[in-house]
């Protein structure tokens, strides 16, 4: 018998195999087709993934602000931050801003 003809065969009753059919068709059903399938699992773990990522933004803006806000607790730097961000004076000030031109001539 030739060997080639051996490999053929086996392969054709591997195939023909009731419980080997069943089988893949189960294997192919839950990795592809079920609800809670490979493909809905490795969606979902990137969906974690991204919200780690959030989360550690957030908490990093949340160190942020709490460090700004111990730094805002004395009057003099309350009143530094106010007329920086918000461009507020007192009632004797004038304030001028001064923009400079960035656009090479």
């Amino acid at each position: 018998m030739n060997f080639k003809n051996l490999k053929h065969k086996l392969f054709f009753k591997l195939l023909t195999n009731w419980y080997i059919i069943i089988l893949l068709v189960f294997l192919s059903w839950m990795l592809f087709f079920d609800e809670n399938s490979y493909l809905v699992h490795r969606e979902l773990n990137d969906d974690i993934e991204g919200l780690e990522n959030q989360k550690k933004y957030y908490l990093s803006e949340i160190k942020e602000d709490k460090s700004l806000i111990e730094k805002l607790n004395t009057n003099q730097e309350l009143e530094r931050f106010a007329r920086e961000t918000y461009f507020m004076k007192k009632a004797n000030e004038d304030i001028y801003l001064i923009e400079f031109d960035t656009i090479k001539k």
